[in-house]
This record gives C-alpha cells, sequence and structure tokens, in this order.
C-alpha cells in the first residue's frame, strides 16, 4: 500500500511523509491553558484571598482561542509543527494574567488617576487584541495557501516597509520617541509589523543577489573580505537604520532592522566576514548617534548608571533601577504571584518591563522558563528553515525567527541592564495591540511554512510504458 492511515491514533503517514502530530499539539494545548488559568486563581487567592469573579470567564476565553486555532491548523496545515501554537497560546495566556496582576495594583490605579484622570484597565483590551490576532492567524492559514506567493511581492514589502517605518516621523513622540501613530482612537506601532514586511522583502531580495553577495576579493586575518561593490547593500540599510535612529530616536526598530537583515545575510552567504561587518557598524553608528542625541544618551547614561541620582534626575526616572531591585528581591524561587512589588516601575510595568514582574514573583527560575519558551519558538523556526524545500521557505523562516528572537533579546536586555533599554514590547507577554497582532501573523507564516516543507510530496504518475507493460505480462 502507497498510503498507512491510522485514524485513531496521532499518527497520520503518507509515503515519504511524516506525522501531522495534530494530537501531539492538542495535548500540549492543554496544558498552554490550564498553565494560565492555575496562575490566574493564584493571583487572585494571593491578592484578595478569593478566586478571580472573571476565573470562568478568562478559562472559557482561553480555551475558545486555542481550540479555535487547533481546529484551523488541524485543517488547513495538517503537517505544520506542533509546538509552535501551544508555545504562543502559553506566552499570550501567561501574558494576560501578568497584565491583570498589575491593573490590580492600587499604585498603579492611583497614578493613572492623577495622570489621566481615571483608571482604565489594560487586561481586557488586551484579551481583545489576543482574539484579533488569533484571527489574524487564522485568515493567514486560510489565505496564505503557499509561502511562496509572498515572493511575488518582494518589492512591494520593501516599499510598503519603508513607509511604515517613515511614517511615525509625521506624529507627536511618547516618552522621547517616534514609535507610534495615532489616527483617532487608534494607536498603531508600525515597527512591530515592518519586521515581518521587511523580512519578506530581505528573503526575496536575497535569494535573487545570494551568489554576487558571497564573492569574495581577498582573505585577510581568516575573514573573505566581500567586493567593494557587494557593500552598497548593507550599507543602504546601515544608513536608514541611522535615520531611524535620528529621526525617530526608536532604538529598537534601528537595532532590529539592521540586525535581521546581517542575520539573513550571513545565512544567504555563509560568510562570517557580514557578521564581522554588521557589527562593527553597529557599534560606529550606535556610538556617532549617541554623541549628539540626548535621547540616547539618556538611554546609554541610565544604562551606564542606573542607581546615580545626578541619572534618576537629569533622565527623570529610576524605571532601570527599580527594574534591578525587583530582579533582586525574587531571587530563585520569587516571591510568589501577586506578592510583589514591581508596580513600583511604574506606567511600563505592564510593556517594557513586564519581565521584572516575572523575575521578582516567579524568580530565577520562572525567567529561565520563559526564556525557554522563548527559545524553543526561535528554534523551531530555525528547524522549519531547515526543513523548507525552497531557498525562499529557508529565508524567510529564519529571517522570522531572527526577528523574533533579537526582540526578545533587545527587551529582555534593556529590562536585566545588559544593554541600553530599547522601548520595544516583549512578544506576547506586553500590554499592546500592535505587538500581539504581529506576532500572531508571524507565529502564523511560520506554521504554513512549516507544513508546506513537512507535507509529503505527491506519489509521482505510474508512466504509459509501465501500465503497457503490467498489461502484457502474462
Amino acid at each position: 500500500m502507497s498510503n498507512l492511515t491510522n485514524t485513531g491514533s496521532n499518527t497520520t503517514v503518507s509515503s515519504g511523509g511524516l506525522p501531522s502530530r495534530r494530537n501531539t499539539e492538542l495535548a500540549m494545548l492543554v496544558f498552554a491553558v490550564l498553565v494560565p488559568v492555575f496562575a490566574y486563581a493564584n493571583v487572585g487567592l494571593a491578592i484578595n484571598d478569593e478566586l478571580p469573579s472573571g476565573m470562568l470567564g478568562y478559562g472559557f476565553g482561553m480555551v475558545l482561542l486555542a481550540g479555535v486555532g487547533h481546529l484551523v491548523v488541524r485543517r488547513y496545515a495538517p503537517y505544520a509543527d506542533p509546538l509552535l501554537l501551544p508555545l504562543a497560546t502559553l506566552l499570550n495566556g501567561l501574558g494576560l494574567v501578568l497584565i491583570w496582576r498589575l491593573d490590580q495594583s492600587e499604585r498603579l490605579q492611583q497614578r493613572a488617576e492623577s495622570i489621566f484622570g481615571a483608571f482604565s484597565p489594560d487586561a481586557p483590551k488586551q484579551l481583545l487584541y489576543s482574539a484579533i490576532g488569533l484571527a489574524l492567524f487564522v485568515a493567514i492559514l486560510l489565505l496564505l495557501k503557499d509561502h511562496r506567493v509572498l515572493q511575488r511581492y518582494t518589492y512591494i514589502s520593501m516599499a510598503v516597509g519603508l513607509v511604515l517605518l517613515v511614517l511615525p516621523v509625521f506624529f507627536p513622540p511618547v516618552n522621547g520617541a517616534r514609535i507610534w501613530v495615532k489616527l483617532g482612537f487608534i494607536n498603531l506601532q508600525p515597527g512591530e509589523f515592518v519586521k515581518i514586511i521587511i523580512a519578506v522583502f530581505f528573503a526575496g531580495y536575497l535569494m535573487v543577489k545570494r551568489d554576487a553577495l558571497a564573492l569574495a576579493s581577498r582573505r585577510f586575518m581568516g575573514l573573505y573580505l566581500p567586493r567593494g561593490r557587494d557593500l552598497g547593500p548593507i550599507l543602504v540599510i546601515w544608513a536608514l537604520s541611522l535615520m531611524i535612529l535620528v529621526f525617530e530616536t526608536d532604538l529598537g526598530t534601528s537595532l532590529l532592522f539592521f540586525g535581521l537583515f546581517v542575520i539573513m545575510l550571513y545565512v544567504a552567504t555563509e560568510r562570517t566576514s557580514w557578521i564581522v561587518f554588521g557589527l562593527l557598524l553597529s557599534a560606529g553608528g550606535a556610538t556617532v548617534v549617541a554623541t549628539f542625541e540626548p535621547h540616547v544618551q539618556d538611554r546609554v547614561q541610565a544604562w551606564l548608571h542606573p542607581f546615580a541620582k545626578e541619572t534618576i534626575e537629569s533622565t527623570g526616572s529610576d524605571q532601570i533601577a527599580q527594574s534591578l531591585w525587583a530582579f533582586g528581591s525574587g531571587g530563585v524561587l520569587g516571591t510568589g504571584w501577586g506578592q510583589g512589588n514591581s508596580d513600583l516601575i511604574g506606567f511600563a510595568a505592564n510593556s517594557d518591563f513586564i519581565l521584572a514582574t516575572v523575575g521578582e514573583e516567579l524568580g530565577l527560575t520562572g525567567m529561565m522558563a520563559v526564556l525557554i519558551i522563548y527559545g524553543l519558538i526561535v528554534e523551531r523556526g530555525v528547524r522549519i528553515s531547515l526543513a523548507a524545500r525552497d531557498p525562499f521557505g529557508k529565508l524567510l523562516a529564519v529571517g522570522l525567527s531572527g526577528a523574533f528572537g533579537l526582540q526578545v533579546f533587545v527587551v529582555a536586555g534593556g529590562v536585566m541592564g545588559l544593554i541600553p533599554l530599547t522601548g520595544m514590547t516583549m512578544p506576547f507577554l506586553a500590554s499592546g495591540g500592535s505587538s500581539v497582532l504581529a506576532n500572531w501573523a508571524l507565529i502564523g507564516i511560520l506554521i504554513r511554512i512549516s507544513d508546506t516543507a513537512r507535507r509529503p510530496a505527491p506519489a509521482p504518475a505510474p508512466s504509459p510504458d509501465a501500465e503497457m507493460t503490467q498489461v502484457v505480462r502474462p
């Protein structure tokens, strides 16, 4: 038999194919829903000594989101990676719990009332954004039948990406950075979507130009130096990233934009020299901009001297100092859900610094668990890239997973004091509609590439000569 199907088990095998693993995904989704629900109950018991009144509604919402996502993947991407959807669901659920926990803080409520005149909880809005994000995830799987279709829009995606990068310049800055676009009641952070759109452009461009970019003119200190004419693309991207840093003072998007190109360029050409050039250009550009851009200087000073009185007075913020105190007070096992003081960080506690709440209330153990979940998403993206059958799919998968990993690094590094603060949001955990929508779209594209890569190839049709031989043979 050319096909073997076992409908009652977890394995569906076709000739030359892999198990679909949909039942494995379903089992992991159960845990991805139960863990946030129990965390939600734990926070309510710690703060109010009773189960939260909205626990059933939250649990039903999580089950509905996970169930719809699973059914769509089972129907329209049956051979997709079984880990991506449960990991994203788990992070999204934990993010909702963390945001709701911070909403219960009297300090944050009083601060919001003193600044805005009223307090508006963020958890209900984040749940709505999560539902819209999953709807976008479903739409991608329904409409994008083959990821290779995106290759047709290589240069269109470049134009759209550049427009989105430039758009925040025409809107007023928020906390010193121009990263938001406000149209009435709609607030968007275009940088979150740019990482996906630009990854499509880089994948299409590098697939065509990779042979020329891989050529080397000479060898120096063990590195193959690229030809001078081929340095043009990386210099243009470097200049664009500096323009973003200068005109929008958006360190996070600048690092993400340039780092994504260098990663994809290295994967396409397999030349270590591009990594070296990228690091040198990035360090040089950041140093030059930091000499005359006050906003960048403030962030560098806050990074170098977070506890200095002069730094706190000049920057007007002690957020990094409070964040480091939160990590320190968490210890190995943490203070417990709802029993920390990370709300002292202020308005950014549920966005930039939400990881500090994880570090304080779940300790080093919880931090490592969350970072491992992020690492698994990146690892599955790289595995999808290796399994992809076409060069465009390989580059796009590694670009999306690289952008995701870079964002986690720059946010976690800034909150922990490893690098200057960037102002980006932690994927799935932090409050913000743009971030949730963009990251669910990223997961949807990775699942589509994975399904195409793992889908068994159709059996070749028998040739007419073989059929005649079978008929004539006695």
